[in-house]
């Protein structure tokens, strides 16, 4: 009996102590929990958002189909890219007291004012330099920058890169030197003419925070400089609608048509070409779907003469945070808009983009024209955001905002691996589908950021994008994105 009592004390006490024990291995846990810095949190954070993505971007396959065919024009340049501040500094261009924008630019004080104008609130842009000399003196000094580099560019060559890696064949319509088409991939195909001298872009980039006297950047991004002699003309036009025929592609993607911004065509001239472009864009099969990139526009007869010739054509249109209200602001029979929020709200970008969803598609119907806008694709730093008609032919609609926004950080980081200790979320932990009063405000879920619902006859998808912190690169961003977006819904 004595035994038995000792033992039965022994189990109480081993008992209690053992419940002891994990009261207290659970209390430590859960402040371990409680103590954790607010940095740790984050990164749990951002490792969710990104496998989330990761997952939605691997639900569409590329391996088990046939590779797409892609036809995309026009033209092609060198990048050459460089410091934008270190550029100024070392051809002596001190810093302006007054911001200012110009259409183009014809000297150097109208390029510090330009870039002036951009550069504080970070804003992308792009200008026509008339002054030979200034440019070659802004070339010659960038060859001689230490840590600048040279990349092909132009919105069709960079899109063709990226949807030829992505597992596309690419038909690209522009003229090259023959050393630009050897670092092409092999998935690209060139329709154009062989120019011993390529055009020349000059890519003056800035981190955020940047200082240039007074002005600081609130944002990384880019302001480029161009003098084209051959990109204005779409001098590869007529090769590449001669190989469209046998090519049969899936989709036709037109872009680089902001060379012709502020020109100095001679009259008729421009119209001539962009007739000859609607009069390709026309004869595309119905089985073709169209593609127009925006771009930093601000000559008004341009826009007029795109509003005619290229828009009633496209069934799918890409665009950032500029873009989009410039091209709204010119539908509403306003003028263009320079200078838009580089960092707008998404119910803001929603809303123009149903209003620019539905002008388009009443300019259609009125005019009983081309085709219907069936896809929108909008680029913005914190996030990517599309529309698309439902039972249109595209698909796959929530993987394609995921692969647009992982490869927002891809491209700009300069890494196909997406490290989450150089990246940030900056879109809210919630946003409102509208402006409108009452309307429905969405959680960003970490296990499913991707958001997509069904209005009228569309759907709508939003994702956020994981920013990169440390940039490596922001020209071409637009173009990768709008390429990747576009591969898995064809």
């Amino acid at each position: 009996s004595g035994v038995r009592c000792s033992q039965f004390a022994m189990a109480v006490e081993l008992r209690s102590g053992l419940k002891y024990g994990t009261v207290l291995s659970f209390a430590a846990v859960l402040l371990a929990y409680w103590l954790r810095s607010p940095q740790s949190v984050l990164d749990d954070r951002l490792d969710a958002v990104l496998s989330s993505l990761l997952r939605a971007e691997k639900k569409v396959g590329m391996n088990n189909i046939a590779r797409p065919r892609v036809a995309i024009g026009f033209g092609g340049c060198v990048d050459i890219i460089v410091d934008g501040v270190t550029l100024l500094n070392k051809i002596g261009l001190q810093p302006t007291g007054q911001p200012l924008h110009h259409d183009y630019i014809e000297n150097a004080e109208q390029l510090a004012q330009s870039f002036a104008y951009f550069f504080a609130p970070g804003a992308a842009s792009e200008r026509f330099v008339m002054n030979d000399t200034l440019f070659s003196q802004l070339v010659e000094a960038s060859r001689e920058l230490p840590g600048n580099r040279w990349s092909v560019g132009g919105n069709a060559p960079v899109m063709a890169g990226r949807m030829a890696s992505e597992g596309c064949d690419v038909l690209l319509g522009g003229s090259f030197s023959p050393d630009f088409n050897d670092i092409l991939s092999q998935h690209i195909t060139v329709a154009g003419n062989t120019v011993e001298e390529p055009d020349i872009h000059l890519i003056l980039e800035y981190p955020s925070g940047a200082t240039w006297g007074q002005y600081t950047s609130r944002r990384a991004n880019r302001y480029i400089v161009h003098s084209d002699d051959h990109n204005p003309y779409l001098d590869s036009m007529e090769e590449f609608e001669k190989r469209l025929q046998n090519f049969k592609p899936d989709l036709m993607v037109v872009g680089g048509l902001q060379m012709m911004d502020n020109f100095p065509f001679k009259h008729g001239e421009r119209r001539a070409l962009l007739s000859h472009l609607a009069r390709i864009l026309t004869s595309a099969s119905p089985q073709t779907s169209v593609h127009f990139e925006m771009a930093s526009f601000v000559d008004e007869g341009l826009m007029s003469d795109l509003l005619e010739f290229v828009l009633p054509h496209a069934d799918s249109l890409g665009m950032n945070e500029q873009e989009l209200p410039n091209l709204l602001s010119l539908l509403r029979g306003s003028n263009v808009t320079v200078l838009s929020d580089p960092n707008p709200r998404v119910a803001t970008v929603l809303d123009q983009m149903r209003e620019l969803y539905r002008l388009v598609n009443q300019r259609h119907q009125e005019a009983a024209i081309g085709r219907p806008l069936t896809r929108l694709h909008v680029h913005t730093l914190a996030f990517q955001a599309m529309i698309v008609t439902r039972d249109s032919q595209w698909k796959n609609t929530m993987s394609a905002v995921a692969k647009a926004s992982l490869t927002a950080n891809r491209h700009v980081c300069g890494s196909a691996d997406i490290d989450t200790s150089k990246a940030r979320l900056i879109m809210d932990e919630s946003f409102s589908v509208s402006r409108r009063e009452g309307s429905q405000r969405i959680p960003l879920q970490e296990s499913r950021p991707v958001s997509c619902w069904t209005e009228d006859n569309y759907e709508i998808c939003v994702a956020p994008v994981l920013v990169c912190t440390e940039v490596y690169q922001t020209a071409g961003g637009g173009d990768n994105i709008s390429a990747a977006g576009l591969v898995l819904q064809i």
